[in-house]
C-alpha cells in the first residue's frame, strides 16, 4: 500500500473536507440572537425574508425567539419573538409545508413551559433549545423532559463554559448525557475560546455524547474573529448540528456567520444565492440602527473572558472609541 492510502485509510471521515457529511445540519439564529440587539423587534417582512431564505437556502433549522415568560417580560417592553406564540409564527410560516424545521429557545427559569410550550402536534414548532447556566441544571433538565415528554426535538445549550471549573463541567455533561436531550451544545458564550481549547472541550462533549447516543452541536461568538474557525474546529472533529447568522447578527461580536458556513460546507442542497439575497435587501440595512460584529471593546471582553454587556453598555456612552480607558477598566475590575 503507498503511503498515501496509509495516510487515507488511516484518515477519519470526520476530517475531510472536500467532501461532506450528510448528518451534518445548520442551524440559523438570526432573528433569535438579533433580537438580542433592538429587543426582538423584528417585523414580519424581515422576518418571512429569513424564513424564505432558510427554505430557499436549504437551511435546516431556523430559530425564531424565545419563549419567554410573559410574567417576567412585560410585552410593552419586548417584541413578538420574546414570546414565539404560535399565531404569531404561523402567521410567517402557516403550516410550515417544507423541509425546513422550526426552533425556539427556553432560557431556564424564564419560560412558563408547562403552558407555553404546546404539545407538538399542536405546534409548528419542531425543536426546543433550552439555555442554561451551570447552577440550572435540574431545572434546566426539567425542561427538557417536558418538551421531550410533549414530542419535540431537544437541545441544551450549556453557556458559559470557559468559565466553570471542569469538575462541575463533567457532572453536568454526567446528568445532561442521562437525559432524553438529542443535542448537546458547546456554547462559546465569551467569544474566548481558542481553536486549541475547542479541541479539547469537543472531545470531552463528545464522549459523553457518543456513549449516550446523543449528538454535538456548536454554537460560537465571534468577538476575536474565531467564530467560524472554531465552529468548523468542532465540525472537523464530530459536531453534526452548527449555529450561525446572517451578517452574523447577534449581540455584541455577533455569532459564526451562516453565509460563511454555507460557503464552507459542501453538501448540494445548501445554497447560498438566497442568503446573499437577503443579507443584501434585509438584514444589513438594519446596521443604520443597530450595531453589532467584530470592534475593539468586544475583543477586549473575549480576550478577558468577560460577558459582553460591559462592552455594550460602554459602546452606548460617549466614550466609544477610548479603547484605553475601557481596557484599564476592565483590567480593574480584577
Amino acid at each position: 500500500m503507498s503511503e498515501l492510502k496509509k495516510k487515507d485509510s488511516n484518515y477519519s471521515a470526520f476530517g475531510r473536507w472536500i467532501t461532506y457529511r450528510e448528518e451534518i445540519k445548520l442551524l440559523d439564529c438570526t432573528i433569535r440572537d438579533g433580537g438580542l440587539m433592538n429587543k426582538h423587534r423584528f417585523g414580519e417582512d424581515i422576518v418571512k425574508a429569513v424564513y424564505q431564505a432558510c427554505v430557499d437556502g436549504g437551511i435546516d433549522y431556523m430559530e425564531f425567539g424565545y419563549k419567554g415568560s410573559a410574567k417576567i417580560f412585560s410585552r410593552d417592553d419586548f417584541g413578538a419573538w420574546k414570546y414565539c406564540s404560535e399565531d404569531d409564527i404561523r402567521k410567517i410560516v402557516g403550516d410550515n409545508d417544507t423541509s425546513l424545521k422550526l426552533s425556539v429557545m427556553a432560557d431556564t427559569e424564564r419560560t412558563d413551559y408547562h403552558t407555553d410550550i404546546l404539545p407538538r402536534e399542536q405546534s409548528v414548532i419542531d425543536m426546543v433549545r433550552v439555555a442554561t447556566y451551570i447552577h440550572q441544571i435540574p431545572a434546566a433538565l426539567d425542561i427538557v423532559k417536558d418538551a421531550s415528554d410533549k414530542g419535540y426535538e431537544t437541545t441544551i445549550n450549556l453557556m458559559a463554559i470557559s468559565t466553570v471549573p471542569e469538575k462541575e463541567l463533567d457532572e453536568a455533561l454526567e446528568l445532561i448525557a442521562q437525559s432524553p436531550v438529542g443535542y448537546i451544545y458547546l456554547v462559546d458564550s465569551f467569544g474566548s475560546l481558542y481553536s486549541e481549547q475547542v479541541q479539547y472541550l469537543t472531545g470531552k462533549y463528545l464522549r459523553y455524547a457518543n456513549a449516550a447516543g446523543k449528538q454535538l452541536g456548536m454554537h460560537a461568538h465571534n468577538n476575536q474573529q474565531l467564530a467560524l474557525a472554531n465552529t468548523i474546529e468542532a465540525l472537523i472533529l464530530g459536531a453534526n448540528i452548527l449555529d450561525g447568522s446572517m451578517a452574523g447578527l447577534g449581540r455584541g461580536a455577533g455569532n459564526c456567520p451562516t453565509e460563511s458556513l454555507l460557503g464552507f460546507l459542501h453538501n448540494p442542497k445548501f445554497r447560498l444565492r438566497p442568503v446573499l439575497y437577503c443579507i443584501q435587501k434585509y438584514i444589513e440595512p438594519l446596521r443604520k440602527d443597530m450595531k453589532w460584529g467584530y470592534d475593539i471593546p468586544y475583543m477586549i471582553t473575549g480576550l478577558m473572558n468577560r460577558h459582553p454587556r460591559a462592552a455594550i453598555e460602554f459602546n452606548e456612552t460617549g466614550d466609544r472609541g477610548d479603547y484605553i480607558k475601557f481596557f484599564d477598566k476592565i483590567l480593574d475590575l480584577d
